[in-house]
C-alpha cells in the first residue's frame, strides 16, 4: 500500500472543511452587530458631550429641527445622529410625525449622570484601548506589562466614571451592611483604607456616610489622586479624608477596621503580598472587604455578555498592570471566588465568604 492510499493519511478532500452557509452568514451577522456596537459607542459620546440626550430627556417627541435647536446644535448633523439612535433602539421614533423621543428609561442610562445605569463615560475606556492599541500589540508579542498610568488619559477617566454610579448605588445601602458588624463600627468610629482607591468615589462616598471614621485612600497613581483630593474637597471631606500616592505593601500602618479593595486586588502584580500587608496593618477584629468583578471558577460558565467585556478589558488592562508590576500572580479580572479565597488564605486569613453580589461585581468579606 503506497502513502498516498494509507487510510491514515488524509486526502485533500478530507483537509477541506464543510462550511455551514447558514452558520457562516449567523456569525458573520454577529460581527457586523458587534462592529455596529462600537460605531453606537461614537454616537452615544457625541450625544453625551453635545447635551443631545439631556435636551431629549423628558421633552417628548421632538423634531430635529427643535432638538438643534435645543442643544445648539447644527439641524443636518442631529437628523442623521438621530436616525443612527432610531436604528439602534436607543431612542424611539414617531413614523407619522417625523419625531423622536427618549424614553425614561432610555434617558436613566444615556442622560442622567447620577442613574446607576449611566453609560455614556463607559466608552472612554474602549476608545482609550484603541488608541493604547500598538502597546497591547508589543505586550502580546514581549510578555512585557503596560501600567495603568502608561494608558491614555481616557482611560482611567472611563474606568472611574463608571464605576461611581455603581458604587454610589450600591457601597453604603448594600455592599456595608452585608458585612458582619460593620456597620455599627464605622458608625462609632474606626480607621479605614481604600486601596487602589483612583479618583476617590467610593472613599468620599463612604466618608459622607460616616461622620465619626476616618478614610484614608491610596493609590500608585499620582494623578488619580489628585483628582481624589479635588473630588474630596468639592463635598467638604478635607478633614476626615486623607489620599496618598502608595502601594498596596507600604501604606502606614493605622491598625484598619475595614480595609477595602475596590476592583483592584486582580491588578496587582503580587495579589498575595498585598492580602499579607493587609494582615499585618488590620485591627485584630477588622475586616477586609474585596470588591471583584462577577465571575464563576470556571472559564464555560463566564462565557456571556459581561463576561467577554472583563475579559478583554483584562487582556489589556488588568493583566498588562499586573504584569508591570512583577507579575507574580497575575489573576485577571475573571478570577473567580475560589482564587481568590486561596490568596487571602495564603495571607494567612481563615474566613472567606461571599456577602452579595450585582449583575457586574461580587462583595467579599475576608476575616482572621
Amino acid at each position: 500500500m503506497s502513502a498516498a492510499t494509507h487510510p491514515n493519511m488524509p486526502t485533500k478532500a478530507m483537509d477541506t472543511p464543510v462550511i455551514d452557509q447558514a452558520k457562516l452568514e449567523a456569525f458573520f451577522m454577529r460581527t457586523v452587530s458587534d462592529l455596529s456596537a462600537g460605531y453606537a459607542g461614537v454616537m452615544v459620546s457625541l450625544g453625551s458631550k453635545l447635551g443631545l440626550y439631556k435636551a431629549m430627556a423628558g421633552a417628548g417627541p421632538v423634531s430635529p429641527k427643535e432638538l438643534a435647536a435645543r442643544a445648539g446644535c447644527a439641524e443636518r448633523y442631529v437628523r442623521e445622529w438621530l436616525n443612527a439612535q432610531a436604528a439602534g433602539g436607543y431612542v424611539d421614533y414617531h413614523a407619522m410625525s417625523e419625531t423622536y423621543e427618549l424614553t425614561p428609561e432610555q434617558a436613566m442610562v444615556l442622560a442622567d449622570e447620577d442613574s446607576p445605569a449611566y453609560i455614556p463615560c463607559a466608552w472612554n475606556v474602549p476608545a482609550s484601548m484603541w488608541a493604547d492599541e500598538d502597546k497591547a500589540v508589543d505586550a502580546f508579542r514581549t510578555g512585557k506589562g503596560v501600567a495603568w498610568g502608561d494608558h491614555a488619559e481616557r482611560m482611567v477617566c472611563g474606568v472611574a466614571a463608571f464605576y461611581r454610579n455603581g458604587y454610589r448605588a450600591s457601597l453604603v445601602p448594600e455592599w456595608l451592611p452585608a458585612l458582619d458588624g460593620v456597620m455599627a463600627r464605622l458608625e462609632a468610629g474606626i480607621e479605614v483604607a481604600d486601596v487602589g482607591c483612583g479618583h476617590g468615589h467610593s472613599t468620599v462616598l463612604m466618608a459622607q456616610a460616616f461622620a465619626k471614621s476616618r478614610f484614608h485612600g491610596i493609590d500608585t497613581h499620582a494623578l488619580s489622586i489628585a483628582e481624589a483630593r479635588r473630588n474630596a474637597a468639592e463635598v467638604g471631606l478635607g478633614q476626615r479624608v486623607s489620599f496618598d500616592v502608595a502601594s498596596a505593601v507600604n501604606y502606614p500602618d493605622r491598625q484598619y477596621g475595614l480595609i477595602c479593595f475596590f476592583d483592584t486586588l486582580h491588578d496587582m502584580g503580587d495579589p498575595v503580598a498585598a492580602a499579607r500587608y493587609a494582615a499585618e496593618v488590620l485591627a485584630p477584629d477588622g475586616t477586609v472587604m474585596l470588591i471583584e468583578p462577577l465571575a464563576s471558577d470556571r472559564v464555560e460558565e463566564n462565557i456571556s455578555t459581561v463576561g467577554r467585556l472583563y475579559y478583554a478589558a483584562s487582556s489589556v488592562l488588568c493583566c498588562a498592570h499586573a504584569i508591570s508590576e512583577g507579575g507574580k500572580l497575575v489573576l485577571g479580572a475573571q478570577a473567580g471566588a475560589s482564587r481568590l479565597a486561596e490568596v487571602f488564605r495564603r495571607a494567612g486569613f481563615t474566613r472567606f465568604r461571599r456577602a452579595a453580589e450585582t449583575p457586574f461585581n461580587m462583595v467579599l468579606e475576608v476575616r482572621r
